[in-house]
């Protein structure tokens, strides 16, 4: 198994102890914050490595809820599992509204708990595969979703992505326009060249340090453009 980093939100420390002891134990590698303000530090210095987040409902400083609001929009593709004595149905549907991908209330047993985070993340990685990266920057083919050179996440238009999935294909290779325009646009429709170079532009705002200045995506006049790593 690879070593997968998880980020475990729980202010019991007993539970906590016995939960990394048991996560340590099948190789993962743990993260442990026992309040709100220590999870967020830790996903912020650690957001690009963590692999799943088992979160605790009632904690102190920032609850569980609003955490799981704040982890989703910075990495929306992330797996977050609650971990609460909050049992009630209203819970469990506001925890899973907010994007949790499970719900799993205290007591609860640890072998049950570890197949669920190998189930979820194994489940996650081949939704992953999917997902384009390069630098710190993201592409991903399934949800639209990109992560931009400041570690923002956007969502393009299906023709943009389309876009990026052929220049990526041909890492170091011209695409020409007539190739752009015969796999993204209908035969009755009539793209102008400068349609393109305005994707092109975008790109370069969204994922290069210096938009002026590009190294990856470049344009070749009269034929194309490519993509270099």
């Amino acid at each position: 198994m690879l070593n997968h980093k998880i980020l475990l939100v729980e202010d019991e420390l007993n539970l906590a102890k016995t939960i990394s002891l048991n996560l340590e134990l099948d190789n993962y590698s743990v993260l442990l914050a026992i309040n709100g303000r220590e999870a967020l530090n830790q996903f912020n210095i650690h957001l690009d490595t963590i692999d799943l987040v088992l979160l605790d409902v009632m904690i102190p400083e920032i609850n569980g809820f609003d955490l799981c609001k704040q982890f989703k929009s910075k990495k929306p593709s992330l797996p977050i599992i609650f971990l609460t004595a909050k049992n009630q149905i209203s819970d469990k549907i506001e925890g899973l509204k907010l994007g949790a991908d499970d719900y799993i209330t205290k007591p609860f047993d640890l072998e049950e708990l570890l197949l669920r985070i190998s189930n979820l993340i194994k489940r996650t990685q081949k939704e992953n595969s999917t997902i384009f990266s390069f630098g710190s920057c993201e592409i991903n083919f399934k949800t639209y979703e990109v992560k931009d050179i400041n570690g923002n996440y956007l969502t393009l238009s299906r023709r943009e992505i389309g876009l990026l999935n052929l220049l990526t294909k041909k890492i170091n290779y011209v695409v020409s326009r007539d190739q752009i325009i015969e796999k993204l646009w209908n035969v009755n429709e009539n793209p102008s060249s400068r349609t393109i170079d305005n994707y092109i532009l975008n790109f370069r705002k969204i994922f290069e340090p210096y938009p002026k200045n590009p190294k990856h995506f470049i344009s070749i006049r009269g034929v194309g453009y490519k993509f270099i790593l």
